[in-house]
């Protein structure tokens, strides 16, 4: 890109500035624990990568590229030609050696996906686009480019698949219960990617400020003058520790039907990793390369993966989270814990922890329990 700021195609470039490239980079450098190691796991599977593209026969991948081609706009040096600088440095930032395609489609729901079997597209809404300036749009180019290298596409058009497919069968009970099984186990796993490709965006964009700011507009339109990111991690943390276990559970059927993360939780992810020994190693240029992913081991993948999971656990204000966590740790009292989690079922009529009978110590033994 040019040092000069200019106009092109009614978007003003910012000066093009020094960013790290990482030659060679391994998406294991960046994925999130939980999204890691289910991909090397499906990776190390004999043919599952054929079996997948087998479906290719019945997925519509070919009617979906020529739908894109003949009703929305490809990006290139003729068309969106800001996008298309963004897109090249962001594959040439990851060392992608194919650059995808990628198009703009009308649509005023801010959106971008990053799908296909045998070769990944990148598809960016106008919504989008006319949401999110430079440096923001430059996060989510890198933020898709990151699926792409991630090998994400594959598995993100099959889940668009079977979630279009459990509609049509609806009325089938059993097979719609099997296929519903199948989406929840993938939309779980993709929740994790997006904390992945998110971090790929960061690496691409570099300016972690411009990373929080597109979040937030995503969440609360094109209003920054009304917003604040300090206060918008603030919501993250209320969120996360705010409630009892009623909220809890009402977060994870919140969340099961969805394919990304909440905004606040992805803001806070970021930033805790940003903030990282781990980010601040790939930027120092320390991090996985492709040429190692042949000698990834599945148990070490998983070790990794349970071992980020018990973290969350530990380190989580979450009711829940913390209810396990203390029980894991021998807490006792699950019972009344349970109650007082619950806020003693005030609303349901049923009574709240007895007082310990008078001729003996409290049940359980535990004179004192944990609150």
């Amino acid at each position: 890109m040019s040092d000069d700021s200019h106009e092109r195609n009614g978007h003003e470039s910012v000066p093009s500035r020094s960013r790290r490239r990482f030659p060679e980079i391994s998406s294991r450098a960046y994925e999130h624990p939980a999204d890691r190691s289910a991909l090397v796991a499906l990776r190390r599977l004999s043919g599952f990568d054929t079996v997948f593209k087998a479906l290719s026969g019945l997925l519509p991948e070919r009617s979906l590229r020529l739908l894109f081609l003949s009703d929305s706009v490809r990006v290139s040096d003729a068309q969106f030609a800001h996008l298309n600088d963004m897109l090249r440095d962001a594959c040439y930032i990851l060392d992608l050696a194919k650059v995808p395609p990628m198009y703009v489609t009308q649509d005023p729901q801010p959106n971008a996906m990053c799908i296909g079997l045998d070769e990944p597209i990148i598809v960016v809404t106008t919504g989008l686009v006319e949401l999110l300036d430079e440096e923001e749009m430059r996060a989510v180019v890198g933020h898709e480019v990151g699926h792409a290298l991630s090998g994400h596409s594959v598995y993100r058009t099959i889940l668009l698949f079977l979630t279009s497919l459990a509609l049509r069968v609806a009325w089938i009970p059993l097979g719609n219960l099997a296929i519903m099984a199948i989406v929840t186990a993938l939309r779980e796993w993709f929740r994790k990617s997006e904390l992945s490709a998110d971090r790929a965006g960061l690496l691409v964009g570099q300016d972690l400020r411009a990373s929080m700011r597109g979040l937030m507009k995503i969440a609360g339109g094109n209003h920054l003058h009304e917003m604040n990111v300090d206060a918008f991690l603030a919501q993250a943390e209320e969120y996360e520790a705010g409630g009892d276990l009623r909220d809890s559970v009402l977060k994870i059927l919140n969340a099961l039907p969805r394919s990304h993360p909440f905004t606040t939780v992805r803001a806070a992810e970021l930033k805790n990793w940003a903030e990282s020994r781990d980010y601040q190693r790939i930027m120092d240029g320390h991090y996985a390369r492709r040429t190692e992913d042949k000698d990834t081991s599945v148990s070490d993948s998983f070790r990794q993966s349970a071992a980020s999971y018990a973290s969350d656990v530990k380190n989580s204000k979450d009711p829940l989270m913390k209810l396990v966590s203390d029980l894991a740790g021998g807490a006792g009292d699950l019972g009344g814990r349970v109650r007082r989690g619950f806020g003693g079922f005030a609303s349901g009529g049923a009574p709240k922890d007895p007082a310990p009978p008078q001729d003996g110590p409290p049940r359980g033994g535990d004179p004192d329990p944990t609150p």
